[in-house]
């Protein structure tokens, strides 16, 4: 298995993905390729200890970079020979079985969608994290790739999602929620309305296993292995739980040191608050998975350190084995509407997370 990874792509770049790459080919015996510029990547390498290409790792040079200042849309156009275009290119050709990055979230969606391509039936692409949550972890889809959803793209995120648990995190006959204000039927905008029948027509077919509306809050505690969303909701989903999970580990952070008596009790259940940080760290899951593309893609969140890309590289592997993809195309028919007379296609509309 060949994975390739944007060498010039986050917060921490190059350093952070060359590590990651170099944890990669010693831990999981794949072969890994940096694409990026040349120089940089051994600089980082040498900085990593490593004066050498250890057996599994390559270098292939692009002499462009895509900056989170260019514009999302057209930059991969505009920068043939960068890490993400070049790296995106080799997946499509069959020179690699996965990409990496952790560069822009829009530059990557956009550039994906049209080098790559969208599995043939499936309207939108979506982004699925798996968020933590009381049950090991709930994949999220979508937060972000399409900011305005119809029933339609729901329908499809619901399928999607299904697979990617039932494959990739092992949850036989996962539990699919729709995320919402309420439990009943009757709850939320026209799109939850409509895409709640559709859903429930879905699981009367017994395509998924859609067990209603979910609350946020039933969400966290984990009664559902996928939750789905339109990109707005779900963006406001992950960021209000990102921000829960910071604001927690400060407070308890402030409760082990405000005594002595505190700072003894810690002692006793150092371990615990270990676990419990270890489940709120993005960095433990690596990445995103955008779902609907052709071929597996990860995205890693912008400000990765070598061993969230390490992860990453581990999820991408785990992608690729799953056929997940092969699934989708699949069962693609079972998540399309029949066409409506004079009715039209809303554009993608993309935007990156914040930060990143």
């Amino acid at each position: 298995m060949r994975i390739i990874v944007d060498a010039m792509g986050g917060d921490n770049a190059p350093q952070a993905p060359v590590e990651g790459a170099l944890a990669a080919v010693q831990e999981y015996g794949v072969d890994v390729a940096l694409v990026g510029r040349g120089e940089d990547i051994l600089k980082a390498l040498k900085a990593a200890g490593r004066d050498d290409l250890p057996k599994g790792l390559e270098i292939i040079h692009a002499s462009e970079v895509v900056e989170m200042c260019d514009n999302p849309a057209t930059a991969f156009r505009e920068k043939k020979d960068s890490s993400l275009t070049v790296g995106l290119e080799l997946v499509k050709n069959g020179e690699g079985d996965a990409f990496v990055s952790a560069g822009s979230t829009g530059a990557l969606l956009t550039a994906a969608t049209l080098l790559t391509k969208r599995i043939k039936g499936i309207r939108r692409a979506a982004m699925a994290p798996v968020v933590p949550t009381g049950n090991g972890g709930t994949v999220l889809i979508d937060c972000g790739a399409t900011a305005e959803g119809t029933p339609e793209f729901l329908l499809q995120f619901a399928f999607m999602g299904s697979y990617y648990a039932e494959r990739v995190l092992g949850r036989p006959e996962p539990k699919v929620g729709l995320l919402n204000i309420g439990a009943e039927p009757s709850k939320g905008t026209d799109l939850q309305r409509e895409a709640y029948a559709l859903l429930q027509k879905a699981k009367e077919e017994g395509r998924i296993n859609f067990v209603g509306n979910v609350e946020a809050r039933e969400a966290v505690e984990g009664v559902v292995d996928v939750i789905v969303a339109d990109g707005y909701s779900g963006n406001i989903f992950l960021k209000a739980l990102e921000g829960t999970a910071i604001f927690l580990s400060h407070e308890i952070k402030k409760m082990f040191k405000k005594n002595l008596k505190s700072k003894l009790g810690y002692l006793l259940v150092k371990d615990g608050v270990a676990d419990f940080k270890k489940i709120l760290d993005s960095n433990e899951v690596g990445g995103t998975a955008l779902l609907g593309i052709a071929r597996p893609v990860i995205k890693a969140h912008g400000s990765s350190n070598g061993y969230a890309m390490k992860n990453a590289i581990r999820q991408a592997i785990a992608f690729t084995r799953s056929g997940l993809i092969d699934d989708i195309t699949e069962n693609v028919s079972y998540m399309r509407l029949a066409p409506q007379p004079g009715r039209g296609e809303k554009r993608d509309q993309t935007f990156p997370n914040p930060g990143e």
